[in-house]
C-alpha cells in the first residue's frame, strides 16, 4: 500500500531538504501554481489530460481509466528515469490525491525509489494557503522602497538580497512591473501563484526584525497583496529614490527592451494614451511607431509617471526619507546604508 504523508510532515520534510516535491499533474496544472519549489514530471502531458477527460464524458469512467492506462504504460520506463534522477527521496502529489498521485507512487516504488504521496493532494495546500494568509500574524517591520519611475527599484533590491539582506520582491511573484507596461517580456502570475510564493517568503523571513520591499500599490498585475501586508506598507517608512531623468530613461529600456515587443508597446502606450495632453501623446505616438524609445520614455516620464508619482507621494503615511543619487551605483550605497540603519533600530525594538 502507497505510503501517505501529511501537508505539515510534508512542509517541513521540505524546508528541511529531507524530500524532493513533485508535481505529477499536466504541465498546464503545474503552471497554473503549484507548491513552490517542487518539480513536474506530469502523469499525462496537457493533450493527454485532454483526451483522457473527454472519454471520462462521453463514454465513461472504465473506458477513460483504460485509455489512461496505454498512454502511461507507453511512457513508464521514461517516468521512472526521471525519478531516478532526481536522487533522492520524493513525495508526489495531484489534484486531490487522487489516480494520478497513487499510480506514480505506486510504480516508482516498486522501482526502489523512496516515495510517498501528499494526503488530499494540492488541494489541501491551497486551503492552508488561503487560511494561512487569513489568520497571517505578520511581526517584522517593513521598509519600503520607492522611487520614480526607471529608478531601478527592484535591480536594487535584487543587489540588496543576493547580499543576504531580507528582501521580498513582489513584482517577480506577480510576474508584473506594476505599471500599465509591467506585464511586457513577463508571464503575469494568477493569485494561486502568488499566494503561494508569499506565504513560502514570509515563512522563510518571519524571524527577520524587518523585511525590504518595493512600494507597490494593492493589485499588481493581475493579483493583489493581502491587506495585512498593504496596510502595513501604507504605514511603514518610506525610502523615495530620486535619479536623473536619463538614468532612468536608460533603465527603462534595459529592462522592457521595446525593440524587441514593439506591438506590445504600442498596446500599453493606447491604454493611458487619453491621459496625456493630445499634443503630447500624439507626439509619443509618433516616436513609437518610428521606434524612437529614448525620447518617448523621456516624454512619458515627464507628462504621465512622474506627475502621478509626485501625487502618489503625498498621499503616504509613513516617515518619507528622500534619497537623491546620480547613478544606480550611488543610489544602491545609499539604500544600504539606510537599510543597515533601519535594521539596526528594528532590532533593538525586536
Amino acid at each position: 500500500m502507497t505510503r501517505e504523508i501529511s501537508l505539515n510532515d510534508l512542509m517541513k520534510a521540505h524546508e528541511n531538504n529531507d524530500r524532493i516535491l513533485v508535481d505529477v499533474r499536466s504541465p498546464g496544472e503545474f503552471e497554473e501554481g503549484s507548491i513552490p519549489g517542487s518539480v513536474n514530471i506530469p502523469v499525462f502531458d496537457n493533450e493527454e489530460r485532454a483526451e483522457i477527460g473527454t472519454i471520462y464524458k462521453q463514454v465513461g469512467q472504465e473506458a477513460a481509466k483504460e485509455r489512461g492506462l496505454e498512454i502511461f504504460s507507453a511512457k513508464l520506463p521514461q517516468f521512472v528515469k526521471q525519478f531516478k534522477a532526481l536522487g533522492g527521496p520524493v513525495s508526489v502529489f495531484c489534484w486531490r490525491g487522487g489516480m494520478r498521485s497513487k499510480t506514480a507512487a505506486t510504480t516508482t516504488e516498486l522501482m526502489g525509489i523512496d516515495v510517498n504521496r501528499l494526503t488530499g493532494g494540492i488541494r489541501t495546500y491551497r486551503q492552508w494557503v488561503v487560511q494561512s494568509l487569513e489568520a497571517y500574524e505578520f511581526n517584522p517591520e517593513l521598509l519600503v522602497l520607492n522611487g520614480y519611475t526607471g529608478s531601478g527599484k527592484t535591480v536594487l533590491l535584487n543587489r540588496l538580497k543576493d547580499e543576504g539582506y531580507p528582501v521580498i520582491d513582489l513584482e517577480k511573484m506577480a510576474g508584473h512591473r506594476g505599471s500599465i507596461f509591467g506585464q511586457i517580456g513577463l508571464e503575469p502570475s494568477n493569485q494561486k501563484k502568488f499566494d503561494s510564493l508569499l506565504i513560502t517568503e514570509l515563512r522563510k523571513l518571519q524571524n527577520s526584525p524587518y523585511i525590504l520591499i518595493e512600494g507597490e500599490s494593492r493589485r499588481i498585475g493581475r493579483v493583489h497583496m493581502p491587506d495585512f501586508l498593504h496596510e502595513k506598507k501604507e504605514k511603514a517608512p518610506q525610502l523615495f529614490l530620486d535619479l536623473p531623468a536619463e538614468v532612468r530613461v536608460k533603465n527603462i529600456l534595459q529592462d522592457y527592451q521595446p525593440d524587441q515587443t514593439p506591438a506590445q508597446f504600442m498596446e500599453a502606450f493606447e491604454k493611458i494614451e487619453r491621459r496625456i495632453h493630445t499634443p503630447i501623446s500624439r507626439e509619443i505616438r509618433a516616436l513609437l511607431t518610428k521606434q524612437h524609445y529614448e525620447e518617448a520614455v523621456k516624454l512619458l516620464l515627464l507628462h504621465y509617471y512622474d506627475p502621478r508619482y509626485e501625487h502618489s507621494i503625498s498621499s503616504q503615511d509613513g516617515k518619507h526619507t528622500f534619497i537623491t543619487a546620480e547613478s544606480m551605483d550611488e543610489a544602491y550605497e545609499k539604500v544600504k546604508q539606510a537599510a543597515n540603519s533601519f535594521s539596526y533600530s528594528a532590532s533593538r525594538q525586536h
